[in-house]
C-alpha cells in the first residue's frame, strides 16, 4: 500500500503538477485526522 501512495506522489512531482499534489496531500492529511478521531472515539 505504501508503494502505491509513493508511486502517486512521484507521478505528481515528476509531471510538475504541484496543485494536484497539494490537493492529494491535503486529502491524505484529512484522512489521517479522521482515522485518529475515530480511533479516539472507539477508545472512549
Amino acid at each position: 500500500m505504501i508503494k502505491f501512495f509513493h508511486h502517486i506522489h512521484q507521478n505528481f512531482l515528476n509531471e510538475g503538477k504541484t496543485s494536484k499534489y497539494l490537493k492529494y496531500a491535503i486529502g491524505e492529511i484529512i484522512l489521517v485526522v479522521i482515522g485518529i478521531l475515530i480511533a479516539l472515539s472507539i477508545n472512549n
